[in-house]
């Protein structure tokens, strides 16, 4: 497993014992198996600091998930939930971490996709579904734009549900990133997290996959939330 630079600076080893013991059990909980497997955890770390912006602790989390056995197809998870969380930007930037660590073999055809219909009501019993009763932002998108109402339940649902790991993970990914992020959402998604059977131990080791790109003031905002 490669090491950790943070870990091995040579400043830090001089005069912050402190600081670098307890960094390195945070490590220790993002990469051991606990309530949530190591793989996955590693690949939160690799999902959350691409949304910060980091992209060389991306590709160093996601390395260590590979390590730990996650598939490209587990991989392609975070580039799902980027995807519609946070955009094009950020879901190229991890696209390309992707290709660094899973290198794809040029030889191999570039598929197409099945374009998605959405049925009339199918959006709105899906909000009332998730949300149990629709939020005043999407009851305006419904009632203004029906193609961005769609649009959105489509993203959504490809993050949840229709994604290459079991939604459980996916809602638990949602919440280290949110965390990283200091966002209120966290709790929304923390709530969406329990609905799928998340534990609370498995909430806490998600929150905890946000110090990496985003520090201990991560934890504090988003436990606050459990």
């Amino acid at each position: 497993m490669a090491v950790n630079p943070l870990i091995e600076s040579e400043l830090l080893r001089e005069i912050a014992p402190y600081t670098l013991s307890g960094y390195q059990l945070f490590r220790d909980i993002v990469e051991i198996d606990g309530a949530i497997p190591a793989k996955f955890k590693t690949l939160f770390v690799a999902v959350a600091a691409i949304n910060k912006g980091y992209t060389d602790v991306a590709s160093r989390g996601l390395s260590i998930a590979q390590e730990l056995g996650l598939t490209k197809k587990e991989a392609i998870s975070g580039l799902i939930l980027l995807s519609s969380l946070r955009g094009e930007g950020a879901a190229l930037a991890y696209q390309g971490v992707i290709s660094q660590v899973y290198p794809r073999d040029p030889q191999s055809p570039v598929a197409d996709y099945e374009h998605q219909v959405v049925a009339p009501g199918e959006a709105e019993a899906d909000f009332r579904k998730y949300f149990g009763t629709i939020p005043d932002p999407l009851q305006k998108m419904l009632d203004l734009s029906p193609k961005g109402a769609d649009a959105y339940y489509l993203m959504r649902k490809g993050t949840i549900y229709c994604n290459t790991i079991e939604p459980k993970y996916a809602e638990l990914c949602l919440v280290a990133v949110l965390a990283s992020d200091y966002s209120p959402m966290v709790a929304r998604h923390i709530g969406a997290a329990r609905a799928v059977q998340a534990t609370d131990a498995e909430l806490v080791e998600a929150i905890l996959c946000s110090v990496p790109s985003a520090g201990i003031a991560a934890v504090m905002a988003a436990a606050a939330h459990l």
